[in-house]
């Protein structure tokens, strides 16, 4: 039997590592459009040069969902199919993902697969992503792998610090008032994906190391007990550092790996933000 995980952008992973025997891994790429330019979130996107875009830019940015045919076309040559969105209440890409999954089944009622709303992003999804194909190894049946990963999707956080707003006061998110006491009074604004999937502020901190204080403080107030951690971040290892170093003070055990941010991610964490996902157990 072959396998197959399909991930959106806004996942980080452009491959998998030590991909199970038998698996193949697929992404299938948001778009960003800056001014008249359109960044496709492929492995090859100069990730450096789309933000320098972004930020010369005076208009809004916008993402774009994958179509429903860009994701049959990933489904296609596996016989178990495993498939993790973007949430749904930021993208449509869930929605294009389900459409395709059926319309894979109408030409193939056998089919195994799957389609995850996610209702997170970044380093949450990418930890589900690791746990699909470390369940894969142990080579149990399509059914025992979805049934744990539902389960493994409960049990797993995102939250969120950021150090730039210029995206959201140019989409009207944010007043330009607040985006530039966020500039000046160096503030970080750090939240989590809500249960809805929807990204919810929890404090304006200032500065990098009381963010740091309050993202580890809403950790163990949700039930953080040193499982694993991935940190997803946009050209700040400094703040990967100083997390791993306030984390493993208190769980020495803890597994904890940094990813960059895809384009996607890059695009809404902006300069110096992170999305980090974390196990609950």
């Amino acid at each position: 039997m072959t396998w197959k995980i399909v991930t959106d952008s806004g996942s980080d992973f452009r491959s998998l590592p030590d991909l199970a025997e038998g698996t193949s891994f697929e992404l299938v790429p948001l778009s960003i459009t800056i001014g008249d330019r359109v960044f496709v979130d492929s492995e090859d996107l100069d990730i450096n040069e789309m933000m320098t875009t972004m930020y010369s830019e005076n208009s809004a940015a916008r993402s774009a969902c994958p179509s429903p045919e860009a994701f049959k076309n990933s489904y296609e040559g596996s016989d178990n199919i495993i498939v993790i969105t973007l949430t749904g209440t930021l993208s449509g890409s869930n929605n294009s993902a389900q459409v395709a999954k059926k319309m894979l089944l109408e030409e193939n009622p056998n089919a195994n697969i799957h389609v995850f709303d996610s209702l997170s992003a970044g380093g949450e999804m990418d930890l589900f992503l690791l746990e699909a194909n470390r369940l894969i190894k142990e080579g149990l049946s399509f059914e025992d792998v979805i049934s744990q990963l539902e389960t493994y999707l409960s049990k797993t956080r995102l939250l969120f610090i950021l150090s730039k707003v210029d995206n959201l006061v140019k989409n009207g998110r944010l007043s330009k008032l607040i985006g530039t006491v966020v500039g000046l009074l160096n503030i970080r604004m750090v939240g989590k994906a809500s249960e809805e999937g929807k990204l919810e502020l929890l404090h304006k901190s200032r500065g990098q190391k009381k963010a740091i204080t309050a993202a580890f403080e809403e950790m163990l107030k949700s039930g953080y007990n040193g499982g694993r951690v991935m940190i997803a971040h946009a050209n700040n290892l400094k703040i990967c550092q100083q997390l791993e170093e306030k984390i493993k003070n208190k769980f020495p055990q803890a597994d904890i790996n940094t990813i960059p941010t895809s384009g996607l991610c890059s695009f809404y964490a902006e300069e110096g933000g992170i999305l980090l996902g974390y196990e609950l157990a």
